[in-house]
């Protein structure tokens, strides 16, 4: 008997012809009984390969639906899928091969010739085969996924996605989303993005219910699908929501099949929100992130706009603290760092104990995240410990800047860095992307700043984009914005 069950064969036992996936660009769907069938061929092909428990095998390739015949391919053999983010260079990648010890690469016809040297691969092209095979599966315990952090400060650390972890996030998100069978999500984010892959899109498959793939975000695209799949949930960031509100077809869509919208990555603006509430779409704040959940909390419906500025409360089976650098408990509205524990965190980093030893205390892990608690028990994200910066004495949460920024009319986007400054030690640098239109007069927004904030919070610069740069996941590029910005500084 195998260690746990795979989620493919417990539906293929009893909704075998109810449909599971979806690949909207290869025009290929396939019922759970049809999945489970691909995953065990793939299976065949990956222990053919040499492939078996604890073995990693890496993925370069777009969305496509037989990442997720790999995914269940692993835990039958109880090997470790590494999705790779194709918008690396190829060094980053090999790094990431290297570092890994993958022992097979799979690719795609448009990066098989990229990195193909470096060790043993398949091309997703050949197809599974017509072996299918069985393996040992997995227990709750053994890592199921490595994905690579996005290394902001030095390379990137492999995170530990255990089975436990994709099953208690799976729950968790069922009961916090209510997520039935006859649910479904079009999922345009990249898969190797825990928010891609995690947010709905395993739960919705632990689950029983549909996701429909695409290779990538086309805002007329979506909205097309949204209508004719009949799509009930939708998850992004609010670049992704800001740009199907701005379409021409937005307003001339069904969109009466949505029930929930999930929203992440950054702050998001009352007008937004307005927009997707006339069309009786609640658009629900969350937080989470690769090393936990990544869903971690959840908006009740009846807050959305009353508490705009926060991301809800704590979901089910997930334990949090707001601590103090001392440790101690923060109080009611004091900003802390946030730390997590439960069944949804992940198994540690590969091949890196000082990492582990940094990251966890006492059992619970320190997301580096700073946020406050208000007397209602809604949580507001304060900003990253790192990102905070001193003025004058005084610590800078980007993300409350930010929040308030955001407030100012015909703000569409904004990030908020602090620089070096002389006197000051270091300031606010605030870039700005003004929504389509709409002209921002500086100086009445740094009068809005003022009457909300402390004058030290308020940043000394303002740059306005037409377009700020983003990350492969859709949230905004603060890296390269602060890479910009010390670069105009260099004499």
């Amino acid at each position: 008997m195998k260690a746990i069950s795979n989620w493919l064969e417990t539906w293929t036992r009893f909704r075998p012809d109810a449909e599971a996936l979806v690949d909207v660009d290869a025009g290929r769907r396939w019922t759970y009984a049809a999945l489970h069938n691909e995953a065990l061929c793939w299976a065949g092909r990956l222990a053919e390969a040499g492939i078996g428990p604890g073995d990693r095998v890496s993925l370069l390739a777009h969305n496509r639906g037989e990442t997720f015949a790999l995914l269940f391919a692993c835990a039958e053999l109880g090997a470790i899928l590494c999705p790779m983010n194709w918008r690396l260079s190829a060094p980053e990648l090999l790094w990431q091969l290297e570092n890994a010890g993958s022992g097979l690469l799979v690719t795609d016809g448009e990066h098989a010739d990229m990195l193909t040297s470096a060790l043993p691969s398949l091309s997703l092209e050949d197809g599974c085969g017509d072996v299918a095979v069985t393996g040992p599966g997995s227990r709750l315990d053994d890592p199921w996924v490595m994905m690579y952090t996005s290394g902001t400060t030095g390379r990137p650390k492999g995170a530990l996605l255990t089975h436990g972890q994709l099953h208690w996030n799976a729950l968790n998100t069922i009961l916090a989303c209510d997520l039935a069978q006859t649910d479904s999500t079009l999922t345009f984010t990249p898969l190797f993005h825990t928010g891609g892959l995690n947010c709905l899109s395993t739960p919705l498959l632990h689950r029983g219910g549909r996701v429909v793939l695409t290779r990538g975000f086309d805002p007329a695209q979506s909205l097309r699908l949204i209508q004719q799949e009949g799509v009930t949930l939708l998850m992004g960031v609010p670049t992704i929501y800001q740009m199907m509100a701005d379409h021409p077809d937005f307003e001339g869509t069904d969109l009466s099949t949505v029930r929930d919208a999930l929203c992440g990555g950054a702050p998001l603006s009352a007008p937004l929100l307005r927009r997707y509430l006339a069309r009786d779409i609640p658009l629900r704040q969350g937080f989470g992130m690769t090393e936990v959940g990544p869903n971690c909390f959840s908006m009740p419906h009846d807050a959305v706009e009353s508490k705009i500025e926060s991301v809800g409360k704590p979901i089910p089976h997930v334990a949090m603290r707001l601590v103090r650098p001392d440790g101690t408990d923060c109080d009611v509205d004091e900003p802390g760092e946030l730390l997590l524990s439960g069944p949804a965190v992940f198994g540690g980093y590969w091949n890196n104990p000082a990492a582990d030893a940094k990251s966890f205390v006492d059992g619970w892990f320190r997301t580096g995240d700073v946020l406050a608690c208000d007397a209602d028990g809604f949580y507001r994200v304060a900003g990253r410990i790192k990102e905070m910066f001193i003025s004058g004495g005084e610590n800078v949460y980007p993300a409350e800047v930010e929040a308030a920024i955001f407030e100012h009319p015909g703000v569409a986007q904004v990030a908020v860095i602090g620089v070096p400054h002389e006197r000051w030690g270091e300031v606010g640098h605030a870039f700005i992307e003004p929504q389509p239109g709409a002209a921002i007069d500086l100086d009445a927004l740094r009068a809005h700043l003022l009457a909300r904030l402390a004058k030290y919070k308020v940043p000394k610069r303002f740059d306005l984009f037409d377009a700020l740069p983003r990350t492969a996941s859709g949230k905004i590029d603060k890296v390269s914005l602060k890479h910009q910005t010390l670069t105009e500084e260099t004499p």
